[in-house]
């Protein structure tokens, strides 16, 4: 059995300084552990997993962004990039320049690591996600499917239904809850994916990611961005899909699959 986590950490120093990566990785002892939002570069990182390969994204630009795959299975290939046919740069910067996708290929899946830019406060990078990050995401997934089945995960900036989110009426026209961000997952699920979460939890409420104001996470008052989504053909391969909101560390928390492969 493969156990694959995801973690946006907030901070891959912040996380480690806190000791709660060592905790998380000694209790879960993940055999692949994508994380999004590192806000670091190698060497700049106190990492010690003697066991697990580190594979890199970072941001061009300095303590922002970025991604990282720590793995105990060594891939047979990796690529840090999202093919894209257009300029995505806008006056936030060059999201294709900011460590957001990684591609590890092991030998019956791709397993694609993503974190998805944020549409901001006042919808400034709406447009971009509709219109460019999530089609060239869509596009990019079903073109590795030619080859092999996908796992994708990571940090997607969006709740997908109302039951994704403790407040939805009052969120509807908020970042991470527009008709075109949910559309976006919706778009992954009808061209094949499948959300492993709802697969085996279709009607709980849980939550991956939670704000710093008014108590939210005392209140479970969040929102589940946080997604693993697999080719059709690997659905029966899908053994478990959990959140682990009781680890510390960052404003998310841990979610995994267990894959039968």
């Amino acid at each position: 059995m493969l156990k694959i986590y995801s973690w946006n950490v907030n901070g891959l120093r912040a996380v480690l300084n806190k000791g709660a990566l060592q905790e998380f990785i000694a209790a879960e002892q993940p055999d692949i552990l994508c994380l999004q939002e590192t806000k670091a570069k190698p060497g700049q990182a106190e990492v010690d997993f003697p066991e697990y390969e580190e594979l890199w994204n970072s941001a061009e630009r300095p303590g922002y962004s970025g991604t990282a795959i720590f793995t105990k299975i060594k891939p047979l290939s990796l690529a840090n990039i999202l093919p894209a046919e257009a300029d995505f740069a806008d006056q936030f910067g060059d999201p294709l320049a900011e460590g957001r996708v990684q591609t590890a290929e092991y030998d019956k899946f791709y397993l694609v690591n993503i974190y998805t830019p944020n549409s901001k406060r006042g919808l400034e990078r709406l447009s971009l996600r509709e219109k460019l990050w999530d089609p060239a995401v869509r596009k990019y997934l079903k073109k590795l499917e030619e080859t092999k089945p996908v796992v994708v995960c990571g940090d997607f900036n969006a709740a997908h239904t109302e039951i994704d989110l403790a407040r939805p009426a009052a969120n509807r026209h908020n970042a991470g809850f527009t008709d075109e961000e949910r559309q976006g997952i919706t778009n992954l699920l009808d061209s094949g994916l499948v959300d492993t979460f709802r697969t085996f939890h279709p009607d709980e409420q849980r939550y991956t990611w939670w704000s710093h104001w008014g108590h939210a996470r005392e209140n479970n008052v969040g929102w589940r961005i946080d997604y693993f989504f697999v080719s059709e053909s690997l659905r029966d391969k899908i053994k478990s899909a959990e959140i682990y909101e009781n680890y510390m560390g960052s404003d998310h928390c841990p979610v995994s699959i267990e894959l039968d492969i």
